[in-house]
């Protein structure tokens, strides 16, 4: 360990330098999964892979440990994949620069991936340690449950046998959650037709650049932008004051990240280019005063560019920028079972141009209760089937009910006092996790969430609390060896 040198608990920080330098994208987890098997194999563990790519590893009790209950320590293998504009990283090839800064880690323009890479460590770590008393534990491994929860949806009703279960991706240490919002996406598709370049006008690209970002569960109430609302709202004032034609709108990746940057190109007729770019000079001054506390490294550009080879048609232009001011974006509703808990949002995730004369537009909605989560999906379509665009849903997954008299929540809470003294938080968490499909499956689970401290996951700037790691694993390590 190079890197981590001198961080505690050292395995947990050993393995999660390993998994650092293993590429893992969604849908892309073939070489940690490979890494697993090995791991397995070179401690002589029983594993199994199904056909999906999901991963169980089994570790026996400890002697005399047997009576306790099965364990099983569940997190997800793939990772987020956001950089900044100007870094050049092959999330597919390159290995993630983890670096130190203070009482925190994070990486080198990119995403860390301690969403959920210290739960894979941390998993790993009680896998290998020969020292620690335990009963029977199963550590499973999902695949792609950043992009469509893929393992979670295929897992098997055979493959596990444990009845609790320690999910291993929450990202506020002191807290214990018990519950989460189910989800679904909602996809607008507008087709365009092609139209010359205007006479005697002048390209431009427009960019929105230096937003916080974040993930769209567990940020989504804090009062962070969203780029393609600023592009759209300062594309539609100036179609509507100058008749700008619209070429190229680029903003935005995941459906589960609120989006840092985007980009449109457009042409402006040369006799009025000085008033729109005074126009934008101005919506510039006002959007850094609104966002001057929230978003203080908001960076609005505007620069010539070469002519693009075609615009948008002027009908499919406004309707696409009138849905995109009129979606709905950010929470919806505050929850009225947990105080302070988001019951519903919707995240306006991207916005591309695509081949064959396609425009899409993704957004994502959640809530803890489904049938505000189909009412917000209904809204969301509304405002883009009225623009005249063609609207499509994902399945969507559940929610997981929160279960105050469980068993295993009632032990964390007990060890969590044992350690640190303190009361832990025991909340519901507005973003998604595998969970509620998890009881689908086995619906005699009892299970609780809980992880160290990391902020701003799913964006270039996301970082790991180095203190709160070793918080973290004692805890795991106590709760093992009671249950």
């Amino acid at each position: 360990m190079e890197i981590f040198k001198g961080l505690s608990p050292e395995p947990v920080w050993g393995y999660f330098e390993e998994i650092c330098k293993i590429p893992r994208p969604s849908k892309k987890e073939d070489k940690i999964i490979e890494y697993l098997l090995r791991f397995a194999d070179s401690h002589q563990l029983q594993a199994k892979k199904d056909q999906i790519g999901n991963v169980l590893i089994t570790k026996p009790a400890s002697t005399g440990m047997d009576e306790l209950d099965t364990i099983v320590l569940q997190c997800h293998l793939d990772m987020v994949c956001e950089k900044n504009a100007d870094i050049t990283h092959c999330f597919d090839t390159d290995p993630i620069q983890p670096v130190v800064a203070g009482d925190w880690v994070l990486a080198s323009g990119t995403t860390l991936g301690a969403d959920d890479g210290i739960g894979i460590a941390a998993a790993l770590a009680v896998l290998a340690d020969t020292k620690i008393k335990h009963g029977p534990i199963e550590c499973l491994f999902t695949v792609d449950e950043e992009t469509g929860l893929t393992g979670a949806f295929n897992l098997q009703p055979d493959f596990l046998s444990g009845d609790k279960l320690i999910n291993l991706d929450s990202e506020d240490e002191g807290q214990i959650f018990i519950g989460c919002a189910g989800g679904k996406d909602t996809v607008a598709r507008f087709i365009f037709e092609e139209r010359d370049l205007p006479s005697k006008s002048a390209a431009y690209k427009i960019s929105i650049q230096g937003l916080k970002g974040g993930h769209s569960g567990d940020d989504i109430n804090k009062g962070r932008a969203n780029s393609n609302k600023i592009l759209a709202r300062f594309l539609l004032r100036a179609t509507e004051k100058f008749d700008i034609r619209l070429a190229d709108f680029n903003g935005g990746n995941l459906r589960n990240a609120i989006p840092r940057e985007a980009a449109a190109v457009v042409l402006v007729k040369k006799d009025v280019e000085i008033s729109f770019l005074r126009e934008f000079k101005s919506f510039e001054a006002d959007l850094k005063r609104e966002l001057a506390v929230n978003e203080p490294d908001l960076d609005l550009t505007i620069e010539k560019n070469p002519a693009p080879s075609c615009v948008v048609n002027r009908g499919t232009q406004k309707a696409l920028l009138r849905s995109l001011n009129s979606c709905p974006n950010g929470v919806l509703a505050m929850s009225t079972r947990m105080p302070g808990m988001v019951e519903t949002s919707s995240n306006l995730a991207s916005v591309k141009f695509k081949d064959n004369y396609l425009i899409e537009v993704v957004t994502s909605q959640r809530s803890e209760l489904e049938s505000a989560k189909d009412y917000a999906t209904e809204m969301v379509s509304s405002v883009f089937e009225l623009a005249g665009a063609v609207v499509s849903h994902s399945d969507g997954y559940p929610g997981w009910a929160p279960n105050p008299n469980s068993v295993l929540l009632q032990n964390t809470v007990e060890a969590y006092q044992k350690l640190f003294g303190t009361q832990p938080d025991v909340k519901s968490i507005h973003a998604g996790l595998e969970c509620g499909l998890f009881l689908e499956k086995y619906p005699n689970l009892d299970m609780v969430s809980f992880g160290p401290t990391i902020k701003d996951a799913h964006s270039p700037v996301e970082k790991l609390h180095i203190g709160s790691v070793s918080r973290f694993y004692k805890l795991l390590l106590e709760l093992i060896s009671v249950n």
